[in-house]
């Protein structure tokens, strides 16, 4: 029995179950993960996560760290926090002191680069961002271009922004920047093993963009790369970590086959993501621990990429009439080297980055017809590209070592429900019903009550329909909505053990 202590990003079920759901297995993995969140804006209580740390870790094997939910208590909170720079590098300390107490334990952490989206919202940002985020976006654009000799008229934007906003904007980038430079130090003296970066909501140009291009720097003058990873991604980054580490422990680096849908997916920059998919591909591959292979004939794993060869669309918005989701994808392919990947016995995940946060409904469609929705190993379609493509890999590598154990099919199912059903039609068809209500797309008011009861009864409307092939075996329960708003939701479900 493997004892991994595992501390997540925030509380969210992406971050908190998912982990658990997936990678704990009867008499072969232990996760322990802290009893007590935070809850959104509100953060964890650093003090007592310390302690959680310090206790839980003098005899784990290893240790998946957050290191956002270690200083800030949790991704949103980073966004927030008034805490000083002496607090945050006293707290990092806390990293010196498990490996004191354990010099043998693995520990994998990873720590986000702050975020600066495009739109105006505070619903997880500053409350300036309501009114202003836009504006700051654009401006962080405008800096990153003129800084790299690209025409652009900044002041005219940054003279759009109260200075206050902006000053205490900044100002929290640059602690949030100085730490996580602080903490290629833990990686250099060999306290953290393996560390990822992960690029939140990320683009070429910006904040974000101009902090990245800065911790990159320090990473190439260290000569940390092989040790420290940058990619986009955040919240599927647990998962990712604990695949490195059962590679680890089974001594194996499995050899993925990357199967595009479309050749030309390779080059684009998904939605929400500042790197080529295919550069973004080949880095969650070597963070999980596994190698690429131009031959499938070689491959343990093939992992099949739904992207089009142009501009990612959004899975509200499909089915999308643009030629580089029909014309350019060849979908009956796609079903055949999956039917005849399995008869060779390889072990098959589907990475349905199509679209933007949700799933690719004619694919899903397909796998129901051809009864392959249980016999892949995994399955992933939400958020980001990114998110999708972690996902997919970890069901991959879980297979590898527990396949078909009850808890990896209800992973499977809940992927299917959830980045299917939920994202791409239940989301959204709820939310058509509030227009001169009192709920809000960001507001429903509570976690259980009347949405959260229609969320119940549209996911089972979704399986009965989507999911024939399997939908008499499905069960689901406990349906809330963790953070109150329409954008994530929490169930239980799975298929019945005789499946």
């Amino acid at each position: 029995m493997k004892k991994i202590v595992l501390l997540p990003l925030d509380e969210r079920p992406c971050n908190r179950d998912f982990p658990l759901r997936l990678f704990i297995h009867e008499n072969e993995t232990e996760i322990i993960v802290p009893q007590k969140l935070g809850d959104k804006k509100k953060p964890a209580d650093v003090e007592q996560i310390r302690e959680f740390l310090i206790q839980n870790t003098k005899d784990a094997d290893a240790l998946i760290l957050s290191v956002d939910m270690m200083l800030y208590g949790g991704l949103v909170p980073s966004r927030i926090h008034t805490r000083r720079l002496a607090e945050l590098t006293a707290a990092a300390e806390t990293l010196h002191q498990i490996r004191r107490n354990n010099p043998k334990i693995l520990i994998y952490a990873f720590q986000v680069i702050m975020r600066c989206p495009s739109y105006s919202s505070a619903d997880e940002e500053p409350d300036y961002y309501a009114d202003y985020g836009e504006k700051i976006n654009q401006a962080g654009i405008s800096i990153h271009k003129a800084r790299l000799g690209i025409e652009a008229e900044t002041q005219e934007i940054l003279s759009e922004i109260p200075r206050e906003a902006l000053e205490d904007y900044i100002a929290r980038r640059q602690t949030n920047c100085t730490m996580n430079l602080h903490m290629l130090d833990f990686v250099e003296d060999g306290t953290i093993d393996f560390m990822v970066v992960p690029q939140d909501d990320s683009a070429v140009y910006g904040y974000a963009a101009m902090d990245q291009a800065q911790v990159r720097s320090e990473i190439v003058r260290r000569g940390l790369s092989e040790r420290v990873l940058m990619y986009p991604g955040a919240d599927e980054v647990e998962m990712t970590l604990i695949s490195r580490l059962l590679n680890v422990l089974h001594d194996r680096k499995p050899k993925i086959y990357l199967k595009y849908i479309s050749e030309g997916a390779k080059n684009i920059y998904p939605l929400y993501e500042g790197a080529t998919l295919s550069a973004t591909l080949k880095n969650h591959v070597f963070a999980a621990g596994c190698q690429l292979t131009d031959s499938y004939e070689n491959a343990e794993i093939a992992l099949v990429v739904t992207a089009p060869s142009g501009n990612m669309a959004e899975a509200a918005k499909q089915p999308s009439k643009h030629p580089e989701y029909s014309a350019e994808r060849n979908l009956p392919e796609m079903i055949d080297f999956i039917e005849q990947r399995l008869m060779e016995g390889k072990t098959v995940t589907i990475a349905d980055n199509a679209y933007a946060n949700g799933a690719d409904l004619e694919i899903i469609r397909l796998l129901n017809r051809h009864g392959l929705l249980m016999k892949v190993a995994g399955y992933a379609g939400w958020n980001t590209s990114a998110n999708t493509i972690g996902t997919a890999i970890s069901e991959s590598i879980d297979s590898l070592y527990f396949a078909g154990t009850p808890e990896h099919q209800n992973f499977l199912i809940q992927r299917y429900l959830e980045d299917a059903g939920y994202c791409s039609v239940v989301r959204w068809k709820i939310t058509e019903t509030f227009k001169g209500t009192e709920f809000g797309y960001f507001d429903v008011k509570e976690c259980r009550g009347e949405i959260s009861e229609k969320v119940n009864a549209q996911l089972r409307i979704f399986a009965d329909t989507e999911l024939s092939s399997v939908a008499g075996k499905i069960w689901i329960a406990d349906v809330s909505m963790p953070w109150k708003r329409m954008f994530e939701v929490k169930f239980e479900a799975g298929i019945n053990e005789d499946y």
